[in-house]
């Protein structure tokens, strides 16, 4: 559930920068996968995937030299695209320190 709501949420702040017509998934329910279990290996392979997908292009946007990472996002409330930015490694940093720690609790972390 985690990394789903992580690829969930990284993908809707990433089109929210690409696209002005992107609408938001409805809050908190849109953010969070339906399932406790992805159905099956694909399916958790696929959201590998797409997190990692999405996450290389916030990269390559930030590191864009054409990119203003100051300028306001036009269809936005005065975020920036940095702002947006941070907000992804942000949320990305807390769940993963989540994930460490569900790990370790059943015993599958190694460290």
């Amino acid at each position: 559930m985690l990394l789903e709501h992580m690829r969930i949420a990284q993908s809707d702040i990433l089109e929210f920068i690409r696209n002005s017509r992107h609408q938001s998934p409805k809050w908190p329910e849109g953010y969070w996968p339906k399932q406790e279990v992805p159905p099956n290996a694909s399916a958790w392979d696929n959201s590998i995937k797409e997190f990692h997908t999405d996450l290389k292009a916030v990269e390559d946007l930030v590191t864009d030299p054409k990119t203003d990472l100051f300028a306001r996002i036009p269809w936005g409330e005065g975020q920036t695209i940095l702002r947006e930015a941070l907000l992804v490694a942000d949320h990305n940093a807390y769940h993963l320190a989540q994930i460490v720690d569900v790990r370790r609790l059943l015993g599958a972390w190694e460290g």
